[in-house]
């Protein structure tokens, strides 16, 4: 398993100075070990270290052919697959920087990226992608060559400036004699302070800004990291989030690079929970989302099971939120107890384990959004040792990291290991390690905004300390929180997030700034509601009309109702409680701009996008007719109309605050 075979980490990180480096020491002291799987077709293929240093070189070489220069920006875009890791590292070979884009964005999201970073050069997966740099290359003055993966439906295309991956690398092993001094002395002259990669934000409030992050932000935080988790070389990832995520980066480059593990890459978005099953990982992320997207579906399943299953699952699953999480850190369990959870584990844990692909999984991360903790501890109770981390791009990623046997849903951790964090006299979360970021390209006064010059990064979040466990808690994003009219804290982010514990809905958006009281937006979460619909005989033709039905609205005023109870124990955000509140015609969507690609809320433009329905919540009104102008996903656009009901919910009289007024 992974923490196996660590004797190696001892030579620190100094002696290896880039991800290439890694590399070669990885073809050499990991040669037959896999490095990369990828599904295709139905079939895992695999890669051994020392054959993937021989297809990076060969493209490598292949790029230094076609003319890639030191500092050159390489756009990447597309899924996860080998080809495009690898296509990232050697564009490192050759002193160039990778910059891998969002593979969903649309043409014009890619433009501002591609403009921004001059990237003469575009690595695409397949037609799409090559289809949406087409339609803006005019606009792209320092671009010249695309090179695509996937030949599929690209034979009639003029090929002047678009190459074939395969024949990319075909044409580097021919001139191999010719270019390998000159990638070699590339190679041994990248220094630790060199840019690694530059990676996008998701632009929740204004343009992505380009995030520059060294060798030395990516090795020094994945040596950290992995240490802290005690990673090795044994350990297996799934490869699945966006490649333009400092998430996946770090993952399935940094830590894969400095402990010698293997990345799979499943074949698609859509057959990613077989692919799962099949690789079984030992180390595993996922957004709150996932794991709530996944307990949705089990609940479904267990409603629609025969009776006597339903009840044994429900039996020993009270059992295991009882002990589970105890025996997971090792605490005292009686023998009774104990025994009665291994007859769980063979009867209902272990096989539903098996079904999620969590069967093998040693360390588990979900991070990106509170994450509800009815559903931490459901996967905490099968034996799963999911945890919780707080982290940045401009961090390369670990600001604070759960230590095992000291997991709670209500907190992110403890500082990773080299990260030093102090709070603001406002609240603000502030933090210092050798992960900080470069510095934003071309945005010098971001840059100064965000970073002092002592290194001390501004998250933009408000936190605290808890005493006696020194773990962080994290209330909201400082920006948002503020206060009400009378003085009360504003936090919204901290309501909306348990609203969205309920699985019946999906995403909530708060208001109530400087207003009397709080009010809100809702989405349904269309599996879950349409599961209910379908076992109830509920007819509906459309998200909308689901949306609008009475019985859903009354369910959705009883999760708000109970939210309001939980925060009204909150002394200082007991104020925010959510008075009225109203569930959208149309799920929020990042191709019509409400949310980021890594599916952030942009709260100022859905209150100035919907402010028709804010005034609503707050005139008294009963319901309101509106239309809205949608992006359909063959990138039409058109209207909806519908007329929506407002909601009133029960509030509980609020806790004293006189803290909140300070």
């Amino acid at each position: 398993m992974g923490g196996n075979n660590l004797a190696y980490m001892s030579e620190g990180a100094e002696g290896l100075r880039s991800i290439p480096a890694l590399l070669q020491r990885n073809a050499t002291r990991f040669a037959g070990r896999p490095a990369y799987r990828e599904k295709e077709f139905g079939i895992w293929q695999s890669w051994s270290w020392s054959e993937a240093e021989t297809e990076i070189e060969a493209f490598a070489l292949g790029l230094l052919n076609l003319g890639v220069e030191r500092g050159d920006h390489v756009a990447v875009i597309g899924r996860n697959r080998p080809t495009l890791y690898w296509s990232m590292v050697a564009a490192q070979m050759c002193g160039a920087v990778p910059v891998p884009l969002y593979q969903d964005a649309a043409a014009e999201e890619m433009e501002y990226a591609l403009q921004h970073c001059g990237a003469r050069f575009v690595i695409a997966a397949d037609q799409e992608q090559v289809d949406k740099v087409i339609d803006i290359q005019d606009d792209l003055h320092q671009f010249e060559h695309m090179i695509y993966v996937d030949p599929r439906g690209m034979r009639k295309y003029d090929h002047r400036r678009l190459h074939e991956y395969s024949h990319i690398q075909n044409q580097g092993r021919a001139a191999y004699d010719e270019f390998i001094g000159e990638l070699t002395a590339r190679r041994e002259s990248l220094g630790y302070d060199d840019t690694c990669v530059m990676l996008y934000t998701s632009g929740t409030t204004g343009k992505p800004k380009g995030v520059v992050l060294s060798n030395r932000n990516i090795i020094e935080t994945a040596k950290n990291s992995a240490e802290f988790d005690k990673l090795g070389p044994g350990e297996e990832v799934l490869a699945y989030l966006p490649m333009a995520w400092v998430g996946d980066f770090i993952f399935s480059i940094g830590q894969a690079y400095w402990t010698g593990f293997c990345v799979n890459c499943p074949e698609s978005a859509e057959t990613m929970m077989t692919d799962l099953r099949e690789i079984a990982p030992s180390y595993y992320f996922a957004p709150p989302r996932v794991f709530e997207t996944q307990l949705t579906q089990i609940m479904i399943r267990m409603e629609d099971a025969g009776g006597m299953k339903r009840k044994m699952f429900h039996h020993f699953m009270a059992h295991a939120r009882e002990v589970g999480p105890k025996i997971l850190d090792g605490k005292p369990v009686g023998m009774l107890d104990r025994l009665k959870y291994a007859l769980g584990s063979g009867l209902v844990y272990g096989p539903l384990k098996n079904a999620l692909g969590f069967s093998n999984v040693r360390v588990g991360y979900t991070a990106g959004e509170a994450i509800g903790p009815e559903i931490f501890d459901f996967y905490r109770a099968l034996g799963i040792n999911l945890k919780q981390l707080y982290g940045q791009t401009e961090a390369s990623v670990f600001i604070t990291q759960q230590p095992d046997n000291e997991v709670r849903p209500d907190t992110v951790g403890v500082p990773s290991p080299g990260v030093e964090i102090r709070i603001a006299e406002n609240g603000e979360v502030f933090y210092r390690s050798p992960g900080v970021f470069v510095e934003y390209y071309k945005n010098a006064e971001s840059t100064a905004d965000t970073k002092d010059p002592e290194g001390w990064v501004a998250t933009g979040d408000a936190g605290f300390f808890e005493e006696g466990t020194g773990h962080l808690r994290i209330i909201d994003r400082a920006k948002d929180v503020g206060k009400m009219a009378d003085g009360a804290l504003f936090a919204p982010k901290y309501v909306e997030n348990k609203l969205k514990f309920f699985p019946n809905i999906l995403e909530a958006v708060v208001f109530g700034a400087g207003k009397d009281r709080c009010t809100a937006f809702i989405n349904i979460d269309l599996t879950a509601v349409g599961n209910w619909a379908e076992r109830n005989n509920i007819a509906y033709a459309s998200y909308q009309e689901l949306a609008g039905h009475p019985q859903v609205l009354e369910t959705i005023r009883g999760h708000v109702e109970e939210v309001n109870a939980s925060v009204a124990e909150d002394e200082m955000l007991s104020g925010c409680q959510i008075h009225r509140f109203l569930v959208l015609h149309k799920e929020l969507d990042a191709d019509d701009g409400e949310l980021t690609r890594t599916r952030k809320v942009r709260r100022k433009i859905i209150a100035e996008k919907f402010h028709d329905l804010v005034t609503a919540l707050y005139d008294g009104s009963d319901s309101i007719y509106t239309e809205t102008e949608v992006t359909y996903e063959d990138g039409r656009k058109g209207k909806i109309k519908a007329t929506l009901a407002i909601m009133d919910a029960k509030t509980v009289p609020a806790a004293p605050r006189a803290m909140a007024a300070e």
